[in-house]
Order: structure tokens, then C-alpha cells, then sequence
């Protein structure tokens, strides 16, 4: 990653090593601190210093091999229509300064630090070259990789409208999750006052990432909890095979596109009739379901083919429905088991209910028994949670074959705000504009 706002990237998408700075004087960053510095970004942040392709920032069909960058300025936040990338660092906040100004300021170091990062630059004014006695802006360990297609998301939990005077803010359709049958969720790794989601195809770039916003943050916000994410296990550029999760199945084949624009307009962005009259503010926006699902991997392990292929109503070599030849075949749910896992959770069981989906496949070692600590880190965009997750989670946890082998044991749900549009905006400036 490069350090200065001005400097140029190869149109490969590389990123020259920062430029060592020994000999420059003390820069006001290194005497008062990155956030009360500020940050000029100039064009170079703006989207101008890597190799961008791009349709508005909804999807970016660049190859995961060319390293090049998602644009972060748009009508939508990138992260969400983008084609999923490998990695993932997903991670929640708690809230911890109650001064409104002091917040606010901070969401716009984090705008200001996130555009940076994701056009392939160090955060604030690098890594080192400033004063020797203060910590630099930047924590180093992403010098020199390519942006890897890193995007940055950030969301606002239920909890953060009951601060700063938010309480008539809060949209309609940020309803809080019901319990559903089969949970047994750890409160110490659900929920969250924020969330900021960090997807890239290098684990550094990504970790880099919340690692920066964090260090920004502090105390003034505080991770809560965390999940690194590899082998994303959906995608949404369906044209491409079905990634598979850690059963070894193919699941969402049918999955929004990113270029779909009617089917993310009707199912995924947020429209102000959705949020009522005080919620205008997440028009063009989107809200986002978090479930980690542990796998019961060894019970799976020891599950007759057979058996796997009924309960996920596929067939494990080619991922095609019941009776069909190919993955991406219309299935037919009637030759299914009435409790397979496709026919509960299809549209046509759920009186159309779509979801846009990014999971991605997790292990966190072992649970001191011997068995892996395993499974599916789920993310769901809608335009709706109620009309959404909800009702397809209540049909799936009533009857889907699969709960023998899952439990989901963390949850969270957030109102994701819609995109920065340009330099002078920054992430959730239309919910505080009454009085930022």
C-alpha cells in the first residue's frame, strides 16, 4: 500500500512501497494525533490511483488474480451486490464515548481511512517516516500488497439507536431478531452498536483493515466480537460455479446477481416507504443478518451419501436438484423430501422471499473435545428483515433436515446505510444530519 494521497499505482494494480520520509520534519499528524489531522484524499482516494473496473460500485467483475480495487464512492455501499471475494474480517462494535460530536467525527475518520484502504493506500500519513516518538498512522503490515478487491461495509446495530438522541431514527424495518427454534446463541458474540464488514482476496488486506478502524476507534468504540471467514460459499455472480461450504455442497445457487438491477431493487435495497417517515436516511441502503452456524462436522463425516444428498435435496458431485442434470437447473421441490434443506428454503415454499447472500466458511481450532470448532459464517442482505430472514428462518428452524447437524450460535442484524457518494460525504452522515 502506498502512503501518499498524490502518488501513483501501476495500472496492473500494484501498490509501490511507501516512500521513506526519515528526514522530514514532525507532521502535525505526529504532534496531535491522526483524527484530530484529518486527511486530504485528493483524486488518488477518490478512485483514481488503481486499476478500477467498475459498474457504479454494485459489482466489480475484476478477476481476484489482478489485485486491483472495488471503487468505495457510490449509491450503495460496496460490499454488498460485489462479487464476493475469498476473504472475509467481519467484526462488531460497542459504543463506548456518548459524546454525539465526538462519534460523528470518528465516522468520518473511518470514511476518510476506509476510501484510503480500499484504493490500496496506508491510513492517515503511513507507516513510518513521521515522528519517532509517536506510533505511526498505519499499522504496516499490508506494505506493498495490492488492494485485493477489499471492500469495507459498515452497518448500525438496534442498540446504537437507543444513543446519541437516535430513538426516532431507528427505521421500522430494523426490527430486533425473534428467538427461533434451535438457538443457542452466546450473547458475548451477538449483536453490536456497529458493525464493519471487511471482505478482500488476501486475509492481510482484510485483517489490515479492522485492524486501522479499530486503532482509529479507540475509546471511542470497542470490538465486541469478531469472525475471520475463507472459501466464500456463495456468490453473486451465479454465471460461475456454486462455491461449496464445509459439507461439501453447493447451497444458494440462486443467489442475486450483482447485475441484476430489478431483482436487488425489489429484494435488497432499502426504499423510504420500508422505513417510515423519520428513516429516510437508509433509502438506497440495505440490512444485514449475521448467523455464525456451527457445523456438527463429525456427525456429518459419518452420514451416508445417500442421506446428505436427501437432506440438501442435491446431488453432491454436480450440485443439481433432484432429477435434474445440472446445478443451476430449475428444481423441482415435489421430488424432494418435504424437510430437504432446498425445498424449505426456495421462494416458491416461502411465498417469494429472496435474500442476497455472502457467506463464507469458518474453522476457529477445537472445542477442547476433539472436534473442529466449525462451520458457516451466514450474511444476508434484504430490503427487509421482516418480509426476509425472518420468515424464511422460522420455516427453516421449524422443519429443514439439516438443524440435526447445525446450531446457530451467534446473531445479529444491522441497518446498513447506502453508499458514501463523493469526498465531502462519509458513512451514516444523512442519519446524523439533523444535528451533525
Amino acid at each position: 500500500m502506498t502512503d501518499t494521497p498524490d502518488s501513483t499505482s501501476a495500472t496492473d494494480g500494484t501498490c509501490p512501497v511507501e516512500p521513506a520520509r526519515a528526514g522530514s520534519a514532525p507532521s502535525r499528524r505526529s504532534l496531535i494525533g491522526w483524527g484530530g489531522a484529518g486527511l486530504a484524499l485528493g483524486a488518488a482516494a477518490a478512485g483514481g490511483a488503481v486499476a478500477m473496473t467498475r459498474v457504479g460500485n454494485d459489482v466489480d467483475p475484476v478477476g481476484a488474480d489482478t489485485g486491483a480495487g472495488v471503487p468505495f464512492h457510490g449509491p450503495h455501499q460496496a460490499g454488498i451486490a460485489t462479487a464476493v471475494q475469498d476473504r472475509l474480517h467481519f467484526a462488531a462494535f460497542d459504543v463506548k464515548t456518548d459524546d454525539r460530536a465526538e462519534f460523528v467525527q470518528l465516522l468520518k475518520d473511518w470514511t476518510q481511512a476506509a476510501a484510503r484502504m480500499t484504493a490500496g493506500h496506508t491510513v492517515g500519513e503511513g507507516a513510518y517516516g513521521g515522528l519517532a516518538e509517536a506510533p505511526p498512522d498505519d499499522t504496516g503490515e499490508a506494505l506493498g500488497l495490492k488492494p485485493s478487491r477489499l471492500t469495507l461495509t459498515i452497518g448500525f446495530g438496534p442498540s446504537l439507536f437507543g444513543k446519541f438522541d437516535l430513538a426516532d431514527r431507528r427505521p421500522e424495518a430494523l426490527v430486533d431478531l425473534p428467538a427461533f427454534s434451535g438457538d443457542n446463541l452466546d450473547k458475548a458474540r451477538s449483536d453490536g452498536d456497529l458493525c464493519i464488514q471487511a471482505c478482500a482476496d488476501d486475509p492481510q488486506v482484510a485483517v489490515h483493515a479492522i485492524r486501522n478502524l479499530a486503532r482509529i476507534g479507540f475509546g471511542k468504540v470497542a470490538i465486541r466480537w469478531s469472525q475471520l471467514g475463507f472459501g466464500k460459499t456463495s456468490s453473486t455472480t451465479p454465471d460461475a460455479q456454486t462455491p461449496r461450504n464445509l459439507m461439501g455442497f453447493k447451497d444458494g445457487t440462486r443467489n442475486i446477481a450483482g447485475t441484476e438491477t430489478a431483482r436487488l431493487q425489489k429484494f435488497v435495497w432499502a426504499d423510504e416507504k420500508d422505513n417510515g417517515p423519520d428513516s429516510a436516511w437508509m433509502t438506497g441502503g440495505s440490512y444485514l443478518v449475521a448467523r455464525r452456524i456451527r457445523m456438527n462436522i463429525e456427525t456429518w463425516d459419518r452420514t451416508s451419501l445417500q442421506e446428505q444428498e436427501d437432506i440438501f435435496g442435491r446431488d453432491k458431485g454436480e450440485g443439481a436438484p433432484v432429477g435434474k442434470a445440472k446445478e443451476h437447473d430449475k428444481p423441482f421441490l415435489k421430488a424432494m423430501k418435504p424437510d430437504a434443506h432446498v425445498r424449505l428454503a426456495h421462494p416458491d415454499s416461502n411465498e417469494g422471499v429472496t435474500i442476497l447472500r455472502r457467506g463464507y466458511s469458518f474453522t476457529d481450532g477445537t472445542d477442547g473435545l476433539g472436534r473442529l470448532e466449525a462451520g458457516l459464517f451466514f450474511l444476508a442482505y434484504q430490503r427487509d428483515v421482516r418480509k426476509g430472514f425472518i420468515p424464511l428462518q422460522r420455516s427453516l428452524s421449524r422443519s429443514d433436515a439439516l438443524n440435526e447437524y447445525i446450531q446457530h450460535v451467534s446473531s445479529a442484524v444491522f441497518a446498513v446505510p447506502p453508499g458514501v457518494r463523493d469526498k465531502d460525504d462519509w458513512w451514516g452522515r444523512a442519519l446524523f444530519s439533523k444535528e451533525a
